[in-house]
């Protein structure tokens, strides 16, 4: 049987199309659908992020440490496609990119200022908090989440020589129903959940070059300007998107990396380095004691609501994340064993991450400690001037902006660049280069849906939304790391161990 690839094509893309269709014509009437979906989700169902991301990151270890870790993600003999700086540049591109950026100094300010109800704002207390959730937010249990979907794709696919779909990843599950309505589905909601967490980040990205640009351009920043700064980009990252993985991704990704790490060197000798370096050491610490505790707190007394609005929010954004991340990350991961890729993958780009909030974070504490800065007065007015109000305290501040908002397109050009390719190969049966033609109309809408839900709900229509996809996805994944688990054992005892498949001539001689 084969995959009829123009149905998931057509289905989500028609999908898609209505939603924004609704949001240009009633952009109320959608807003309003969004405020009560998300309301009874996160109600009802918040606690189910917790619980699958806690079991996604166990997962991952014990692949790691298990038998199954020997087991390449390919042929015994293939060799890695990409060496590990090119392929650690490509994880970070897609995985964080524009998010951690945006969040870099805004984040731990909006925890400081505004923590939990059984923390005073604005005290140490709130300080050691809100570095310590940065971390959380940002650590593992993403990069878990993410690994969880590329690991099974890529032993699917690459190992069991299945296309590189998420209905793939079901055959122990349900057989040949994945060329069937069945598997239709799981890759429906696979690209409905992928635009959804792509836009959300496009969305904090257009909003942050935005105001990068009018604190050093004479202009103001409005929605308007967002919109042309979103229609200048796609055009780039439709361009980059048809010079094909090798080329325009790496490249791309390579070069953004060597930039970040630039202004991050800048800002550790030019900053409170001593300061920097104790709250990277404290928090480290901080995080690792507590990790279980955090991972599992739903704060249901007090300070349930900052945890849905922030913890519960994260976690449906990297759910929402994971199609488009993990058949990405998979189709860079090839030759490497599950215990390579998974402990790559979970510390390279989270011990960066650390470093990253350790640095901007760190220096934005400074200012704000003992200079008395008001950054997070001004995150709390506006959360995409974090990082500029930032530089504004420190020499070369033009500079650094500049160079930021260079960082921002790229990583905006690259996330969406990836986003277009990994569409475009989901909805074309998983071929390894799709048409170009679904790479341009894929890249038009996702630029298209990111303008409409800042128009209809701004910041906050963008997480409804990410939250929303997420939901169907979190038992998708579960499932996954079952058929993961089923495919490996199958391999290890029918055909590594020879022991006969049941039911065959074999089994009976053989008892």
């Amino acid at each position: 049987m084969r995959h009829d690839k123009n149905i998931v094509f057509s289905i989500s893309l028609l999908i898609v199309l209505i939603l924004v269709l609704v949001g240009i014509v009633a952009p109320e009437r959608l807003d309003g659908w969004t405020a009560l979906m998300h309301t009874n989700i996160i109600t009802h169902f918040g606690w189910t992020y917790l619980l699958s991301a806690f079991l996604f990151l166990a997962f991952c270890i014990f692949m790691a440490f298990s038998r199954y870790g020997d087991i390449k993600l390919g042929h015994d003999h293939e060799k890695p496609r990409f060496s590990y700086f090119g392929w650690f540049s490509m994880l970070f591109a897609a995985g964080m990119g524009i998010g951690l950026i945006f969040w870099g100094v805004a984040e731990p300010m909006s925890h400081y200022l505004n923590p939990p109800a059984y923390i005073d704002d604005a005290s140490p207390e709130a300080a050691k908090f809100a570095m310590r959730y940065s971390f959380f937010h940002w650590g593992v249990h993403p990069w878990a989440i993410y690994i969880v979907m590329s690991m099974s794709i890529a032993y699917f696919s690459f190992r069991r020589g299945m296309r590189p779909l998420l209905s793939s990843c079901f055959y122990p599950l349900l057989g040949k129903r994945i060329f069937g309505p069945a598997g239709y589905t799981i890759d429906i909601l696979a690209v409905f959940a992928t635009v959804f967490g792509i836009v959300t980040s496009l969305g904090l990205g257009a909003m942050q070059i935005n105001t990068g640009l009018a604190s050093v351009l004479p202009f103001e920043a409005t929605f308007t300007s967002t919109l042309a700064i979103i229609g200048v980009v796609t055009v780039l990252f439709i361009i980059s998107s048809m010079t094909g993985l090798d080329k325009g991704i790496q490249l791309l990704s390579k070069a953004n990396v060597m930039l970040a790490i630039t202004i991050l060197a800048f800002m550790l000798v030019v900053g409170p380095s001593t300061m920097i370096m104790n709250i990277f050491i404290s928090t480290l610490a901080d995080y690792a004691s507590s990790l279980f505790t955090m991972s599992l707190s739903t704060n249901p007394f007090r300070g349930l609501e900052w945890t849905q609005s922030w913890t519960l929010f994260y976690w449906a954004w990297w759910i929402s994340w994971s199609p488009f991340v993990g058949l990405f990350v998979a189709s860079i991961s090839r030759g490497r064993t599950i215990r390579e890729f998974v402990t790559g993958a979970l510390l390279v780009p989270t011990l960066l991450t650390f470093v990253w909030f350790s640095v901007f974070g760190g220096a934005a504490f400074e200012l704000e400690l003992h200079q008395g800065a008001g950054i997070a007065a001004a995150v709390a007015e506006d959360v995409s001037t974090g990082l500029f109000q930032l530089y504004a305290h420190y020499p070369l501040s033009g500079v650094l902006t500049v160079l930021t908002i260079v960082l921002l397109v790229v990583f905006f050009i690259t996330s969406a660049d990836s986003a277009t390719f990994v569409l475009a190969m989901m909805t074309s049966g998983g071929q390894d280069n799709p048409p170009t033609s679904k790479k341009i109309i894929w890249g038009l809408t996702v630029s298209a849906t990111a303008s409409v839900l800042l128009f209809t709900g701004g910041l906050e229509g963008l997480q409804r939304m990410a939250i929303a996809a997420a939901l169907p996805f979190s038992a998708i994944m579960l499932l996954l790391c079952l058929c993961l688990l089923s495919g490996l054992r199958y391999e290890f005892r029918y055909e590594r161990n020879k022991t006969p498949l049941p039911g065959t001539d074999a089994e009976r001689d053989a008892s």
